[in-house]
């Protein structure tokens, strides 16, 4: 009676805790994303900050040169990246008209044959309210991707993910391990391996998830880049490369890639064959993720269905904006995690038993 009482008052007090932070995390959203992004990219990087600890540097000193290597590599393709989009969508929008008026033209037989079949649509009114509104549309939308491009976002926010998510991020890195440690002696005693164990799970997961669909994101983008812009495809560089960044949605990426890609060959290529290329870049992109990218650098133990981690992003989103976006999978895993460990115990309890 008096185990069963203290299991119950200690389930009362983790479940407080857990409501304390979800409302804390909720209230403090609009500050949260400079912290959480340094804490990210500290647990990224801590692989990185340990191999130099291995060889016998300074823990510190190993984290300045992670943060070094990060600068080095990652600026300079930042500003070149930024430089090629911004020229493409420069080109695109001056291009627009052209590019719905040779739309036009190739749907004149699809218009033909609804008029002939439908004559109450009116095509001749669809033609002009397509051709109107969308120009107006693609020009504003282009205008609007090359101000945040050349402009930037709000701009505290901005300045706020730029001054202090490194400083964060610095010291995640360099008191990591600290960090750990402080966190393991606060664990109480009588179920200390039990929350170890699982934290080794929710770790495996999100090493295996987060550090590797990064690394498939990042590969992908590129090669749809470099391939998009090689066909000779406008906005080539910019489609593909969001279509890999958001390839960690399972399916999203790809399937907004294509769509957008083979919308604008149809329109900027008057023959069949460069279409055909847009369509064969990402046939082997997609060939070259299922086959060599997931399998070895993402892994097939990872445990998070495709339906949950889409889920667990949607939500995210919507409650907490980038920021959910952010801790979506991370939150998914521990609860996952969670949720088994709960399932084991439930069938070893005499509930299942009977």
């Amino acid at each position: 009676m008096v185990t069963e009482k203290k299991a119950n008052n200690n389930w009362v007090i983790w479940l407080s805790v857990f409501v304390f932070f979800c409302i804390a995390v909720y209230t403090l959203r609009s500050v949260l994303l400079p912290f959480v992004a340094g804490i990210v990219i500290g647990y990224l990087l801590d692989p990185w900050a340990d191999k130099f600890e291995k060889i016998g540097i300074n823990r510190t000193i190993a984290t300045i040169l992670v943060m070094l290597l990060v600068v080095i590599i990652l600026i300079p393709a930042l500003i070149m990246l930024f430089s090629i989009i911004d020229n493409q969508l420069g080109h695109f929008i001056k291009a627009v008209p052209n590019y719905l008026n040779s739309l036009s033209v190739k749907l004149e037989p699809l218009f033909a044959e609804l008029q002939d079949n439908f004559p109450g649509l009116q095509p001749e009114k669809i033609r002009e309210y397509l051709r109107s509104n969308m120009t107006n549309g693609l020009k504003i939308l282009g205008n609007i991707f090359r101000s945040l491009i050349s402009g930037g976002f709000a701009f505290v926010n901005i300045m706020s993910l730029i001054l202090i998510t490194p400083v964060v991020a610095f010291y995640m890195l360099r008191d990591w391990d600290k960090f750990i440690a402080n966190m393991d002696n606060l664990l109480p005693k009588h179920s200390k391996k039990t929350i170890k164990t699982q934290a080794r799970e929710i770790d495996r997961i999100l090493a295996s998830f987060i550090r590797g669909q990064l690394s498939v994101c990042v590969l992908l983008g590129t090669f749809y880049g470099i391939g998009l812009y090689l066909v000779g495809l406008d906005l080539g560089v910019l489609v593909g490369f969001l279509a890999g960044i958001i390839s960690f949605i399972p399916y999203v990426g790809s399937i907004f890639g294509f769509v957008v890609s083979v919308t604008i060959a149809c329109a900027q290529f008057d023959t069949l064959l460069p279409i055909i290329k847009v369509i064969s870049v990402f046939a082997i992109g997609q060939f070259i993720e299922g086959n060599f990218l997931t399998p070895k650098l993402v892994g097939d133990s990872v445990g998070l269905h495709p339906v949950w981690i889409m889920f667990a992003l949607l939500a995210g989103g919507v409650l907490l904006g980038f920021l959910g976006l952010m801790i979506a999978v991370p939150v998914a895993a521990i609860i996952g995690v969670l949720v088994r460990h709960a399932i084991i115990n439930y069938k070893k309890s005499t509930l299942y038993k009977g």
